[in-house]
């Protein structure tokens, strides 16, 4: 397979190729435009006389200006060759392309401009003077050996005719300036591609930073449209379908305790009924408070986890210090972590009581919730864990837990207090 692979690379840079005469046209149609900022600067310096300081402060303001007003149409024509001859598209720079010609002038602090002009002054000489040699190997390479055979064959009376030794050096060298070309084309291109890429389009790491601050900015849209969501859904079962329910097992309990002289199947029927409707109605409110309890958009973070830990059938110590309140979805989060972490403990921990502190430090709110059970929790094991560190991180927040063997059991968590 190696050998197969340098075969194919070997064939792909001979210089009957079609990837060699691109590289070399696209390397020689570089060398003018690699030179024309370095021309532009020193087009004005013929005509000073250095029998005065000042013309030359005027030349070379005039100089810089020119290239200034010009470095737009350099870059432009500089990507449209990447496109047209390497298929390379290089995006434009909102903030150095959009506008007119002499808004380059405004910001010479513009990083954008200075890379530019690092590309055109900096880059641009190296870039041409590797073009001069590709175009140099190709053109000495064919001239030699062409003409070495030429004299040879065709004129037996020429100086070299008499020396075959000097025809077949000549030849030789010849022949691998020719081969060696497209190498040379090659590397050259490759760094002409590499440095336009880096230097004429937008900044890789500015670039990154943006789209990571957009997709923050999408990401926090979810959340919010979530959240929004589940206040809606709690309002309309709140609403509708509660009141509903309250208002059936009402009925059913007025008939259990009013109506006299039913059979004794049917009196078993309303009260079955009555009992099965108290228990949606406990069941709905449980899943009203797991969407987005009411409380806690009425009377905060506080009341809300105090109703929680009143259900809690365990001893639980309750530390609220939130002022000022943090965003609604971040205390929302607070919520669920505290209310899912009591549940766990009910559920496994085997915990005797309840340490629970909620408190803002900075734009910081921290969530810590400690019991004294036997440990062992896994987040890893496929627990409600799982999702608690799934909600907590769409938040930009941390998850930690600590529950060695035999416990105590830590779960903590930072949140954003900014969304």
């Amino acid at each position: 397979m190696a050998t197969l692979s340098a075969v194919r690379h070997v064939r792909v840079r001979a210089p009957w190729s079609a990837a060699a005469w691109r590289d070399t046209v696209f390397v020689a149609s570089g060398v003018p435009l690699h030179l024309t900022g370095w021309l532009i600067l020193c087009c004005l310096w013929g005509v000073w006389t250095p029998v005065n300081v000042t013309p030359i402060l005027l030349l070379l303001g005039a100089s810089v200006l020119l290239l200034l007003l010009a470095l737009r149409r350099l870059t432009s024509w500089q990507r449209e060759r990447c496109w047209a001859m390497l298929g390379l598209d290089i995006p434009r720079m909102p903030d150095f392309d959009d506008g007119r010609p002499w808004d380059a002038l405004r910001d010479l602090r513009s990083p954008e401009l200075w890379r530019v002009l690092q590309y055109h002054l900096l880059a641009g000489p190296f870039l041409a003077a590797g073009g001069v040699v590709v175009i140099g190997a190709w053109a000495a390479g064919l001239a030699l050996t062409t003409s070495a055979t030429y004299a040879w064959a065709v004129h037996p009376g020429d100086p070299l005719a008499g020396h075959p030794q000097r025809v077949a050096v000549l030849t030789a060298v010849g022949v691998l300036l020719v081969a060696a070309a497209p190498w040379a084309a090659a590397g050259v291109r490759y760094l002409d591609a590499r440095a336009a890429a880096r230097l004429l389009g937008p900044d890789r790491a500015k670039e990154l930073e943006r789209r990571v601050e957009d997709l923050a900015e999408k990401r926090a849209s979810v959340v919010d449209a979530a959240d929004i969501e589940r206040r809606r859904i709690e309002r309309d079962l709140h609403d509708g379908a509660q009141q509903r329910l309250v208002s059936l097992a009402l009925n059913l309990g007025l008939a259990r305790e009013t109506l006299t002289g039913v059979p004794d199947d049917a009196m078993r029927v309303i009260v079955e009924a009555h009992e099965e409707a108290k228990a949606a109605l406990a069941e709905l409110r449980d899943l009203i408070r797991g969407l987005h309890p009411a409380v806690l958009e009425d009377r905060g973070l506080d009341a809300a986890l105090s109703g929680v830990a009143a259900r809690v059938p365990l001893p639980v110590r309750l530390r609220v210090d939130i002022e000022p309140r943090a965003s609604s979805t971040v205390e929302a989060v607070a919520y669920f972590v505290v209310s899912e972490a009591l549940t766990n403990v009910v559920k496994h921990a085997r915990a005797g009581e309840v340490d629970v502190r909620v408190a803002r430090s900075g734009d910081v709110l921290r969530v810590t919730v400690r019991d004294d059970g036997e440990g062992g929790a896994d987040p890893s094991a496929g627990t409600g864990l799982t999702g608690l560190a799934r909600r907590v991180r769409s938040v930009d927040g941390t998850f930690r837990i600590t529950s060695p063997a035999g416990g105590p059991t830590t779960v903590t968590v930072e949140l954003p207090c900014a969304l």
